[in-house]
């Protein structure tokens, strides 16, 4: 029996949420919170749930035109109000403006008498009035801990949190309701998190004296969601939620090329440069000299009108000017033009999460093309090693997105070897250039390699350099019968190179006065047969030329005696002439 095609079901609507204008949140979210639901944010004390309600609230009003009604069970509107006005919330303001609703409700649990019919119509009378009086689309209730705390019963209780749900579900407005979290359980009630349609956990945790705040969405009914926790931190701006920028990879790419800062290092790309967009990690152990690389890609990039970004962990802004014009990088007229903007600070004054922040807003603020960030590996000592690996890895997929080629220096031990050691984002990155110690007999020198370059060809040598008083030089490959051949080595190679030139060109000189002194020797042997071949041929041609006149003379001398004879008369018989 064969069985009909099932019918062609059309595609679903997608569940309607409302952004929250909350930096990062609404990536974590897939587009916001659900629209026209609860959505209930627990935590313990210091997390931060009434800002985020509050700027839930705020951000509605501003960005979206959405007016919220904000009910307190525990502060005072005017205590909140002067909270809140250090985040740049004004709200007064936006009550004058008739855009939000402030209302605090005082619940006191020695002044209720509990009967079998108590509830909360007041609540949901005063509520609805304040929602249909601005027409709001939003509301926060803070904390719900002091709005039930007048209800012993457990069963009245349990009763009420469902009511109270399925009014605000009723009501069609988004609503973000705070808890404090139990023993045990997400709530105190332990009961919340189950009528909600969205759950959001904050968390704020202490690990080696670094306080680090992490978010987490613990259920998000009809829509898919961030799962992981993230780490978020309240700034002057408010909140910021921090997710990986890129999940999907998806950022554009570029093939214009762009200079290292040193020309001889260019060259050891195939292209003659790095990819724009790029991110470029340079390793090495101390001293070999890559923050004077770091300074030099900056003052390349700003030679080319571009604006530079660089973070500092180890000099102050005034020390690293100082230091990199006695290798003739000189920053300071791009830094008083404002092309160059220099950020120090050391690791230890923030968490990596602030730090993380800290970048996106002055990349933000400043727009720069390019980023340097020295050294990266100091941010291990105020994070783990997983922990420095996830924020590079947001800072290395937001920079991608942005389109900014950045530059990262990384101080390693010698025992690792090639192996990035403590951040261990050398995969992340496209380029990766290690600086290294060359040991000779008594002496350091600098090598340069390029490890990997994603995209173009690159060199495969080590080639020596050095910082001179014009910047980084790259020397040319010298290679002996042990290997490379460098420093002092290098110079008794080119004397010894030189003296053996210069036997070569004595040499030569030898045996071309030699080849000359034959070679007239040869002239003038030739010229002495020359002048006796001349003799004899003019010896020959005298000899000929007598034999000649012999000749000629022996046949005239017949021809006369002949005609001689012809001549005479003829004998008689007697003998005489007749």
């Amino acid at each position: 029996m064969s069985r009909s095609p099932l019918p062609r079901i059309a595609a679903l609507s997608q569940l309607p949420k409302a952004l929250t204008g909350i930096d990062g949140l609404d990536e974590i979210t897939e587009g916001g919170l659900p629209q026209g639901r609860p959505t209930l944010v627990c935590g313990s004390a210091g997390c931060g749930k009434t800002l985020l309600g509050v700027e839930f609230l705020v951000r509605g009003i501003l960005d979206y035109d959405e007016p919220g009604v904000l009910m307190t069970f525990e502060e005072t509107a005017a205590e909140l109000t002067a909270n809140v006005a250090s985040l740049g919330f004004d709200l007064v303001q936006l009550q004058t403006d008739k855009k939000l609703r402030l209302d605090h409700v005082h619940v006191d649990r020695s002044e209720i008498a509990e009967t079998g019919e108590y509830d909360l119509e007041g609540l949901f009378i005063r509520l609805g009035y304040a929602i249909d009086t601005i027409g709001a689309k939003r509301v926060v209730l803070d904390t719900i801990e002091s709005l039930f705390s007048g209800f012993p019963n457990e069963a009245i209780l349990r009763s009420e949190i469902r009511r109270l749900f399925r009014w605000l579900k009723d009501k069609g407005v988004t609503t973000v309701i705070t808890a404090e979290r139990g023993d045990g359980t997400l709530t105190r009630q332990g009961l919340e998190e189950y009528v909600s349609d969205c759950v959001i956990l904050l968390d704020n945790r202490v690990i080696d004296q670094i306080t680090t705040r992490r978010l987490r969405i613990v259920k998000y009914r009809g829509s898919t969601h961030g799962t992981n926790e993230y780490p978020y931190i309240i700034t002057e701006d408010g909140i910021s939620v921090l997710p990986v920028t890129s999940l999907k990879l998806e950022h554009s790419v570029s093939n214009e090329i762009v200079s290292t800062g040193v020309a001889d290092l260019d060259t050891m790309f195939m292209r003659g440069g790095l990819y724009r967009g790029s991110s470029v990690l340079v390793t090495g152990t101390a001293g070999t000299a890559k923050t004077t690389l770091g300074a030099a890609f900056a003052l390349e990039a700003c030679r080319r009108g571009e604006r530079c970004l660089i973070f500092a962990f180890e000099e102050s802004p005034a020390q690293l000017l100082r230091n990199m014009a006695s290798v003739g990088l000189n920053l300071a007229p791009f830094v008083e033009s404002g092309q160059l903007l220099i950020e120090a600070s050391r690791p230890t004054i923030s968490g990596l999460e602030r730090h993380l922040v800290t970048v996106h807003k002055l990349i933000g603020r400043f727009k720069p093309q390019s980023v340097v960030i020295d050294p990266i590996s100091n941010l291990v000592s105020v994070g783990s090693i997983s922990e420095v690996s996830s924020m590079l890895t947001r800072l290395v997929d937001f920079l991608k997105v942005e389109g900014i080629t950045a530059l990262f220096t990384a101080l390693i031990g010698s025992s690792h070897g090639q192996e990035m050691g403590e951040d261990g984002i050398s995969s992340l990155v496209d380029v990766w250039i290690h600086v290294r110690d060359l040991e000779g007999i008594g002496e350091r020198n600098r090598g340069v390699s390029i490890l990997k370059a994603r995209g173009m060809a690159h060199s495969n040598q080590v080639r020596e350099f050095v910082v001179t008083a014009q910047g980084i030089r790259l020397l040319d490959v010298l290679v002996g019968p042990a290997g490379i051949i460098t420093g002092a080595s290098r110079l008794a190679q080119g004397m010894q190179e030189q003296a053996q030139a210069l036997a070569d060109q004595q040499e030569t000189e030898r045996r071309d006065r030699e080849l000359e002194r034959k070679r007239r020797v040869l002239e003038a042997t030739i010229a002495n047969l020359r002048t006796e071949f001349e003799s004899v041929e003019e010896e020959l041609r005298r000899v000929t030329s007598e034999e000649e006149e012999r000749q000629l003379t022996l046949r005239q001398d017949r021809r006369q005696l002949g005609q001689n004879f012809s001549t005479r008369p003829a004998a008689g018989p007697n003998g005489s002439a007749e």
